[in-house]
């Protein structure tokens, strides 16, 4: 079953960009084997520094994508 192609665009959630940045830019540094367990522990990190700070990194990117 096929979809017809529509006129909605699709926009990128504020701060998805400097999270995925910030990903990235880590995979490059640690060159890990496993990507996907180590992108599960580097966002699990930020989960936890989230809630030990109270202060959210996705929101910081948003501003600062601003």
């Amino acid at each position: 079953m096929s979809i017809a192609a529509s006129n909605t665009s699709m926009r990128v959630p504020a701060g998805f960009r400097n999270l995925l940045e910030g990903l990235a830019r880590e995979v490059l540094r640690e060159q890990p084997t496993d990507v996907v367990a180590f992108a599960a522990q580097y966002f699990q990190k930020l989960l936890e520094q989230r809630q030990a700070s109270g202060i959210d990194p996705v929101a910081w990117g948003a501003m600062l994508e601003d």
